[in-house]
């Protein structure tokens, strides 16, 4: 399986690399600095550098072509102020979905937050993340073309991953590992009946296999 990731340098994004690669799948990374490409490497990806606040979708979707699945893990970060909210959060998870389309790429994750909201109110760039979240959401939610899967984790941590999480429409808030983000995305990405859902998810006490196939209805 090919699979092509929107913010390949991502702290999720490589976790994912890395457990894909370790399968044998084949996986890219879409970065926007060169000098990312080594750390790509290392966890196994291949390292495009695309802009994908500036590309067209027929240049992201020719680096799609091919692809069994694409994964959209940016983000502008937690530094950035609200204007790259707009362009990233929210404009790149666009492109990135439309050049899925145009490349014939079904399968789309989508790393998104719990709380994201198109409706969000409020002016400071948190609430503005949440808004673009949503908006993106909506945009995915919304395109007939793609089997999409929003994933809404928690408050992100770098502790260890437990392997055990809660997985539901809806979660109440709570911390979840960037690790098990990845483990579920992994599950995600080999069980098509998740298409179609928005999913939240926080630590918990049910182990990844198990909780993405219960709701796939498996």
């Amino acid at each position: 399986m090919r699979i092509v990731i929107a913010g390949g340098h991502g702290q999720i994004a490589l976790l994912l690399e890395r457990r894909l690669a370790a399968r044998g799948d084949e996986v890219a990374g879409i970065i926007r600095k060169a000098e990312q490409a080594d750390d790509l490497r290392a966890a196994g990806a291949e390292p495009v550098v695309l802009d994908l606040e500036s590309a067209s979708v027929e240049a992201v979707a020719e680096r799609l072509r091919g692809a069994d699945a694409a994964v959209f893990a940016a983000g502008a970060g937690p530094g950035s102020g609200t204007a790259r909210k707009d362009t990233v959060d929210k404009g790149a998870a666009v492109l990135f979905a439309d050049a899925a389309v145009r490349a014939g790429v079904r399968r789309f994750l989508v790393v998104s937050s719990l709380g994201a909201n198109a409706r969000h109110e409020g002016r400071e760039v948190f609430d503005v993340y949440l808004r673009a979240k949503g908006e993106a959401d909506v945009h995915v939610q919304r395109q007939d073309a793609l089997d999409w899967t929003i994933l809404r984790p928690g408050a992100l941590t770098d502790d260890p991953g437990t392997g055990l999480v809660r997985l539901e429409a809806h979660t109440g808030r709570g911390p979840v590992s960037r690790e098990d983000v990845a483990a579920v995305l992994l599950e995600l990405l080999d069980s098509p009946a998740t298409a179609g859902l928005t999913l939240e998810l926080v630590g918990g006490p049910v182990p990844v296999s198990v909780a993405v196939k219960s709701v796939a209805g498996n």
